[in-house]
Protein backbone atom coordinates (compact mmCIF):
# COMPACT_ATOMS: atom_id res chain seq x y z
CA UNK A 1 0.00 0.00 0.00
CA UNK A 2 1.90 3.51 -1.17
CA UNK A 3 1.94 6.31 1.49
CA UNK A 4 1.11 8.57 -1.45
CA UNK A 5 -0.78 7.66 -4.51
CA UNK A 6 0.38 10.27 -6.41
CA UNK A 7 4.24 10.88 -5.91
CA UNK A 8 4.11 14.16 -8.36
CA UNK A 9 1.77 16.00 -5.64
CA UNK A 10 3.00 19.49 -4.88
CA UNK A 11 1.68 20.35 -1.91
CA UNK A 12 2.40 17.66 0.60
CA UNK A 13 4.84 18.46 3.58
CA UNK A 14 8.38 18.03 3.60
CA UNK A 15 10.86 18.41 6.24
CA UNK A 16 13.12 21.26 6.52
CA UNK A 17 16.68 21.05 5.21
CA UNK A 18 18.03 21.53 8.67
CA UNK A 19 15.27 19.68 10.83
CA UNK A 20 14.42 16.69 11.13
CA UNK A 21 14.72 13.65 8.34
CA UNK A 22 11.80 12.09 6.72
CA UNK A 23 10.37 8.81 8.19
CA UNK A 24 11.22 5.76 5.94
CA UNK A 25 8.06 5.08 4.00
CA UNK A 26 7.91 1.25 4.48
CA UNK A 27 7.43 1.92 8.40
CA UNK A 28 4.53 4.32 7.58
CA UNK A 29 3.21 1.45 5.05
CA UNK A 30 3.52 -0.98 7.42
CA UNK A 31 1.85 0.93 10.33
CA UNK A 32 -0.74 1.21 8.65
CA UNK A 33 -1.27 -2.35 7.26
CA UNK A 34 -0.88 -3.60 10.60
CA UNK A 35 -3.44 -0.78 12.26
CA UNK A 36 -6.25 -1.97 10.00
CA UNK A 37 -5.98 -5.88 10.33
CA UNK A 38 -6.29 -4.54 13.61
CA UNK A 39 -9.57 -2.98 13.18
CA UNK A 40 -11.03 -6.04 10.89
CA UNK A 41 -10.24 -8.09 14.59
CA UNK A 42 -12.54 -5.73 16.73
CA UNK A 43 -15.16 -5.42 13.94
CA UNK A 44 -15.81 -9.22 15.11
CA UNK A 45 -16.54 -8.07 18.22
CA UNK A 46 -18.41 -5.05 17.37
CA UNK A 47 -21.95 -5.22 18.88
CA UNK A 48 -22.20 -8.35 19.76
CA UNK A 49 -24.35 -9.49 21.94
CA UNK A 50 -21.73 -12.15 24.07
CA UNK A 51 -19.23 -9.20 24.40
CA UNK A 52 -17.66 -9.40 27.65
CA UNK A 53 -16.73 -5.91 29.50
CA UNK A 54 -14.50 -5.59 32.79
CA UNK A 55 -13.93 -2.95 34.50
CA UNK A 56 -9.97 -1.75 34.53
CA UNK A 57 -8.43 -0.58 38.15
CA UNK A 58 -9.22 2.81 36.79
CA UNK A 59 -12.33 2.35 36.45
CA UNK A 60 -12.48 2.35 32.68
CA UNK A 61 -13.93 -0.58 30.67
CA UNK A 62 -11.97 -3.35 28.33
CA UNK A 63 -12.94 -6.01 26.37
CA UNK A 64 -11.73 -9.10 24.41
CA UNK A 65 -11.40 -6.72 21.81
CA UNK A 66 -9.11 -4.14 23.06
CA UNK A 67 -6.72 -7.22 23.72
CA UNK A 68 -7.10 -8.92 20.78
CA UNK A 69 -6.28 -5.74 18.71
CA UNK A 70 -3.08 -4.99 21.25
CA UNK A 71 -1.68 -8.69 21.49
CA UNK A 72 -2.14 -8.77 17.30
CA UNK A 73 -0.13 -5.46 16.91
CA UNK A 74 2.18 -6.58 19.24
CA UNK A 75 2.81 -9.72 17.48
CA UNK A 76 3.28 -8.16 14.38
CA UNK A 77 5.87 -4.97 15.34
CA UNK A 78 7.81 -7.69 17.52
CA UNK A 79 8.41 -9.80 14.33
CA UNK A 80 9.35 -7.17 12.02
CA UNK A 81 10.89 -4.82 14.40
CA UNK A 82 12.17 -6.60 17.61
CA UNK A 83 14.81 -4.31 18.85
CA UNK A 84 12.23 -1.52 19.20
CA UNK A 85 10.56 -0.45 22.34
CA UNK A 86 6.54 -0.84 22.54
CA UNK A 87 4.36 0.94 25.00
CA UNK A 88 0.41 0.10 25.04
CA UNK A 89 -2.38 0.59 27.26
CA UNK A 90 -2.84 -3.07 27.84
CA UNK A 91 0.31 -4.91 28.14
CA UNK A 92 3.22 -4.09 30.34
CA UNK A 93 6.30 -2.61 28.34
CA UNK A 94 8.25 -4.18 25.90
CA UNK A 95 11.91 -2.21 26.22
CA UNK A 96 14.23 -2.60 22.94
CA UNK A 97 17.30 -1.19 22.26
CA UNK A 98 16.76 0.80 19.00
CA UNK A 99 15.78 4.36 20.07
CA UNK A 100 12.40 3.96 18.43
CA UNK A 101 9.11 3.19 20.50
CA UNK A 102 5.85 2.14 19.04
CA UNK A 103 2.61 3.45 21.18
CA UNK A 104 -0.74 1.55 20.69
CA UNK A 105 -4.14 2.34 21.82
CA UNK A 106 -5.94 -0.83 20.65
CA UNK A 107 -9.45 0.76 21.10
CA UNK A 108 -9.77 4.26 21.45
CA UNK A 109 -12.97 4.87 22.93
CA UNK A 110 -13.83 1.77 24.48
CA UNK A 111 -16.93 3.16 25.75
CA UNK A 112 -18.76 4.26 22.31
CA UNK A 113 -17.52 0.77 21.38
CA UNK A 114 -19.31 -1.06 23.94
CA UNK A 115 -22.19 0.77 23.39
CA UNK A 116 -22.28 0.66 19.40
CA UNK A 117 -21.20 3.39 18.16
CA UNK A 118 -19.31 2.96 15.28
CA UNK A 119 -16.28 6.40 16.13
CA UNK A 120 -14.40 4.33 17.93
CA UNK A 121 -10.73 4.01 16.89
CA UNK A 122 -7.74 1.78 16.49
CA UNK A 123 -4.31 4.61 17.15
CA UNK A 124 -0.57 3.83 16.26
CA UNK A 125 2.07 5.97 16.55
CA UNK A 126 5.70 5.71 16.32
CA UNK A 127 8.72 8.08 18.21
CA UNK A 128 12.07 7.83 17.10
CA UNK A 129 15.09 9.80 18.18
CA UNK A 130 14.37 12.35 16.58
CA UNK A 131 10.76 12.88 18.22
CA UNK A 132 7.18 11.78 16.45
CA UNK A 133 7.68 9.70 13.25
CA UNK A 134 4.13 8.14 12.15
CA UNK A 135 0.51 8.44 13.61
CA UNK A 136 -2.28 5.89 12.23
CA UNK A 137 -5.92 6.58 13.42
CA UNK A 138 -8.31 3.57 12.22
CA UNK A 139 -11.85 3.94 12.16
CA UNK A 140 -12.84 0.73 11.14
CA UNK A 141 -16.85 0.90 11.62
CA UNK A 142 -16.61 3.59 9.15
CA UNK A 143 -13.88 2.24 6.62
CA UNK A 144 -11.81 5.44 7.13
CA UNK A 145 -7.88 5.21 8.41
CA UNK A 146 -5.92 8.70 8.48
CA UNK A 147 -2.30 8.31 8.70
CA UNK A 148 0.82 10.65 8.74
CA UNK A 149 4.69 10.44 8.45
CA UNK A 150 7.24 12.93 9.54
CA UNK A 151 7.80 14.25 6.29
CA UNK A 152 5.89 12.56 4.04
CA UNK A 153 2.37 14.66 4.72
CA UNK A 154 -0.89 13.13 5.78
CA UNK A 155 -3.47 11.02 4.22
CA UNK A 156 -6.97 9.73 4.71
CA UNK A 157 -7.41 6.77 2.91
CA UNK A 158 -4.48 7.47 -0.02
CA UNK A 159 -5.99 11.19 -0.39
CA UNK A 160 -3.83 14.18 1.02
CA UNK A 161 -5.74 15.64 3.72
CA UNK A 162 -5.40 18.94 5.36
CA UNK A 163 -6.65 21.35 8.28
CA UNK A 164 -9.63 23.44 7.52
CA UNK A 165 -8.97 27.29 6.61
CA UNK A 166 -11.51 28.82 9.03
CA UNK A 167 -9.39 31.46 11.14
CA UNK A 168 -11.81 32.49 13.74
CA UNK A 169 -12.58 31.07 17.42
CA UNK A 170 -16.16 32.17 16.74
CA UNK A 171 -18.31 29.51 14.74
CA UNK A 172 -15.21 26.87 14.83
CA UNK A 173 -16.09 23.44 15.65
CA UNK A 174 -14.58 21.56 18.72
CA UNK A 175 -14.73 18.06 18.95
CA UNK A 176 -14.10 16.34 22.47
CA UNK A 177 -14.60 13.10 24.07
CA UNK A 178 -17.54 13.35 26.31
CA UNK A 179 -18.27 16.64 28.47
CA UNK A 180 -17.17 14.57 31.90
CA UNK A 181 -13.59 16.06 32.07
CA UNK A 182 -14.80 19.58 31.59
CA UNK A 183 -15.23 21.92 34.32
CA UNK A 184 -18.68 24.42 34.11
CA UNK A 185 -16.37 27.06 33.66
CA UNK A 186 -14.54 25.36 30.94
CA UNK A 187 -17.64 24.67 28.97
CA UNK A 188 -19.49 28.25 29.63
CA UNK A 189 -16.12 30.07 28.67
CA UNK A 190 -16.13 28.08 24.98
CA UNK A 191 -19.99 28.51 24.81
CA UNK A 192 -19.60 32.14 25.36
CA UNK A 193 -16.90 32.45 22.38
CA UNK A 194 -19.81 31.34 19.84
CA UNK A 195 -18.09 27.84 19.71
CA UNK A 196 -19.95 24.50 18.04
CA UNK A 197 -18.80 21.52 20.49
CA UNK A 198 -19.58 17.99 19.45
CA UNK A 199 -18.99 15.04 21.16
CA UNK A 200 -18.15 11.35 20.51
CA UNK A 201 -14.56 12.60 19.78
CA UNK A 202 -11.24 10.48 21.52
CA UNK A 203 -9.29 9.71 18.03
CA UNK A 204 -12.11 10.42 15.50
CA UNK A 205 -12.16 13.45 16.83
CA UNK A 206 -8.50 14.09 16.01
CA UNK A 207 -9.21 12.74 12.10
CA UNK A 208 -11.31 15.28 11.68
CA UNK A 209 -9.54 18.13 12.09
CA UNK A 210 -7.02 16.86 9.85
CA UNK A 211 -9.15 15.95 7.44
CA UNK A 212 -11.02 19.62 7.61
CA UNK A 213 -14.11 18.73 9.27
CA UNK A 214 -13.80 20.46 12.32
CA UNK A 215 -11.35 22.98 13.35
CA UNK A 216 -10.58 21.40 16.90
CA UNK A 217 -10.58 18.43 18.88
CA UNK A 218 -10.20 18.84 23.16
CA UNK A 219 -9.38 16.42 25.82
CA UNK A 220 -8.51 17.99 29.21
CA UNK A 221 -7.40 14.55 30.08
CA UNK A 222 -5.25 11.85 28.09
CA UNK A 223 -2.66 9.08 28.64
CA UNK A 224 -0.17 9.21 25.90
CA UNK A 225 -1.86 6.40 24.15
CA UNK A 226 -4.74 8.59 23.42
CA UNK A 227 -2.74 11.25 21.66
CA UNK A 228 0.53 9.87 20.64
CA UNK A 229 -0.43 9.93 16.71
CA UNK A 230 -1.60 13.20 16.98
CA UNK A 231 1.77 15.60 16.94
CA UNK A 232 2.65 13.95 13.42
CA UNK A 233 -0.65 14.26 12.10
CA UNK A 234 -1.75 17.56 12.65
CA UNK A 235 1.55 19.04 11.85
CA UNK A 236 2.00 17.11 8.29
CA UNK A 237 -2.25 18.16 7.72
CA UNK A 238 -0.92 21.65 8.29
CA UNK A 239 -1.93 22.17 12.05
CA UNK A 240 -0.95 21.81 15.45
CA UNK A 241 -1.25 19.75 17.95
CA UNK A 242 -0.20 20.77 22.06
CA UNK A 243 -1.58 20.14 25.47
CA UNK A 244 -3.77 22.35 26.58
CA UNK A 245 -1.52 24.42 28.43
CA UNK A 246 0.74 24.66 25.64
CA UNK A 247 2.60 22.15 25.78
CA UNK A 248 3.98 20.26 22.41
CA UNK A 249 4.34 16.20 22.69
CA UNK A 250 1.94 13.65 23.68
CA UNK A 251 3.15 13.09 27.00
CA UNK A 252 1.56 15.96 28.92
CA UNK A 253 -1.60 14.13 30.04
CA UNK A 254 -3.91 16.55 27.85
CA UNK A 255 -4.45 17.30 23.98
CA UNK A 256 -5.72 19.94 21.54
CA UNK A 257 -5.20 19.51 18.08
CA UNK A 258 -6.40 22.70 15.93
CA UNK A 259 -5.86 23.44 12.37
CA UNK A 260 -3.64 25.83 13.80
CA UNK A 261 -5.59 29.21 12.57
CA UNK A 262 -7.76 28.90 16.08
CA UNK A 263 -4.74 26.84 18.54
CA UNK A 264 -3.96 30.28 19.72
CA UNK A 265 -7.29 31.53 20.59
CA UNK A 266 -8.18 28.63 22.05
CA UNK A 267 -5.82 28.23 24.38
CA UNK A 268 -5.92 31.72 25.62
CA UNK A 269 -9.74 30.53 25.95
CA UNK A 270 -9.10 27.12 28.06
CA UNK A 271 -5.57 29.21 30.18
CA UNK A 272 -5.62 29.52 33.64
CA UNK A 273 -9.07 27.02 34.10
CA UNK A 274 -6.83 24.15 34.62
CA UNK A 275 -6.94 20.33 33.87
CA UNK A 276 -10.41 18.93 35.09
CA UNK A 277 -9.25 15.94 34.51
Amino acid sequence: MPWCQDPCVNDTPSSPPDGPPPVDPGLLDAAVDILREAGELTLRHFRSRDLVIDDKADGTPVTAADRGAERLIRERLAAAYPDDSILGEEEATHEGTSGRTWIIDPIDGTKAFTHGVPLYSNLLALDDEHGPAIGVVNIPALGETVWAGRGLGCFANGEPAHVSTHHEVRDSWLMTSGLTNWTTELLHAVQRAGVHVRTWGDGYGYAMVAMGRAEAMLDPGAAIWDVAPMPVIMSEAGGRFTSTDGRDGSANGSGLGTNGLVHAGLLDLIRGIGNPA
